[in-house]
């Protein structure tokens, strides 16, 4: 066992596998509304912008969320934030459960986004103090890669409850797995082997500024910004809010197919995650090819469905959701990035600059699918015809353009400051 004994690495295991669990809720949680979206829209008889704006609240407290987060992580050690968003998310969804107008409804999102935002970087502390350097980026890949699974669970099962107990009664059932959560977290999860809780030291407001400004000025952390901001966007966009009504109303497929597309989706994350993760493990200077390759290959796949006469067939809709899900591992490559460009004491912080990149992305891409939806469906209403998808879906590629251009541009810049020029050291980005 490289760098632990097994006794030691199964402890370590058993850590990170119940902070995981959190994430995973957290994922539920944030996914949920993805094939509720016509139900909420009957419930609170909303529009396509209003549905929108409960994505749109939600991304926005996340991202907004992510320098404070990983300041806290930073002081107050990953344990306790990892039980402040759990406690948070548990409440926000037994409001949403219970909720009879659009107000309230609005109101649980913004909180669920609080709590997810404070659970993510808080596991990615933990897997940084209870493995080895070089286990770091599989187990970093494994987390983004099993958090999935909740994901999963909000697709095909989330459905099916929505259909079979109704609104409440699937939300009450949803929250209630925080309680049980929580206890697991409260007996088993440590900050590191050596101590229950790791405090940093106490600093100014300016202090704090200064570590987030030190670590934006490291081309490295900007390099693994622009990752994450080009990478798992369009996934989001499908998984959280307009895949299922894209696939239903703008492709043609029954409400089955489209949950299938939705999980296949997220099996696909499942593999490709370990699979990178392992990759970029044993080969450190190619994670930013990597990333421009799967980039790529999304901007391809969305131009041949968009472009394709009339509904696109099933096996391209199953090509179009496997390579979308593989820029959800390719994004965690940014993380990997912000590690090995970070003093350990500003790591949280990197990784909170990092992390709310691509949820902003998500963010102004719900928004605009939703408004050009209604520009684009007459009446009004939620039966938007095919070609309003068809314009709906194309706002993502100048947010590719942008992506790709600035991943390049650090990528070199990155490269240069190791080494001078990028020809006389290994180019590990």
């Amino acid at each position: 066992m490289t760098g632990q004994s097994a006794p030691r690495f199964a402890v370590s295991i058993g850590v990170w596998a119940v902070a995981l669990s959190v994430y995973v809720l957290a994922v539920f949680h944030r996914s949920s509304l993805a094939v509720a979206g016509l139900a909420a829209s009957e419930r609170f008889d909303i529009s396509a912008s209003q549905l929108a704006t409960f994505t749109m609240l939600q991304l926005l407290v996340y991202a907004l969320m992510q320098m404070p987060v990983g300041l806290l992580v930073d002081r107050f050690g990953p344990r306790t934030v990892l039980l402040t968003g759990l406690a948070m998310m548990t409440a926000a969804q037994t409001l949403f459960a219970l909720a009879d107008s659009y107000a309230l409804a609005l109101l649980a999102r913004v909180v669920v986004g609080a709590g997810d935002a404070m659970v993510f970087i808080c596991v990615l502390r933990v897997v940084s103090s209870w493995f080895p350097v070089r286990r770091i980026p599989v187990f970093t890949q494994l987390t983004g890669t099993v958090g999935q699974l909740g994901a999963l669970a909000a697709a095909a099962p989330m459905t099916w409850a929505l259909g079979a107990v109704g609104w409440t009664r699937a939300y009450l059932v949803a929250a209630a797995l925080g309680l049980l959560i929580g206890v697991a977290v409260l007996l088993v999860v440590r900050d590191s082997p050596e101590e229950r809780h790791v405090r940093g030291p106490s600093t100014s407001p300016r202090a704090l500024v200064g570590g987030l400004v030190e670590a934006w000025r490291l081309p490295g952390t900007r390099l693994g910004f622009w990752v994450h901001f080009c990478t798992p966007f369009s996934a989001n966009l499908l998984t959280m809010l307009w895949g299922y009504p894209f696939f239903v109303k703008g492709e043609g497929r029954t409400p089955g197919e489209a949950g299938l597309l939705l999980s296949l989706m997220v099996l696909t994350f499942i593999v490709a995650g370990p699979v990178i993760g392992w990759y970029i493990g044993n080969n450190p200077w190619h994670r930013s090819t990597i990333v421009l390759s799967v980039v790529a290959a999304m901007v391809l796949t969305w131009a041949v469905v968009l472009a394709w006469p009339g509904s696109a067939p099933m096996w391209l809709l199953v090509v179009l959701v496997v390579v979308v899900a593989i820029g959800g591992p390719a994004s965690v490559i940014g993380f990997d990035i912000g590690r090995t460009s970070n003093p350990v004491e500003r790591l949280a912080s990197a990784t909170g600059i990092i992390n709310q990149a691509g949820f902003y992305a998500t963010l102004l891409l719900v928004i605009l699918v939703g408004v050009v939806l209604d520009w684009r469906t007459p009446g009004g209403g939620t039966d938007y015809p095919p070609e309003a998808f068809t314009w709906a879906m194309s706002v993502q590629f100048p947010f590719w353009a942008l992506g790709l251009l600035q991943t390049w541009r650090y990528r070199r810049r990155a490269r240069s400051a190791l080494g001078g020029v990028a020809t006389q050291v290994p180019a590990t980005f």
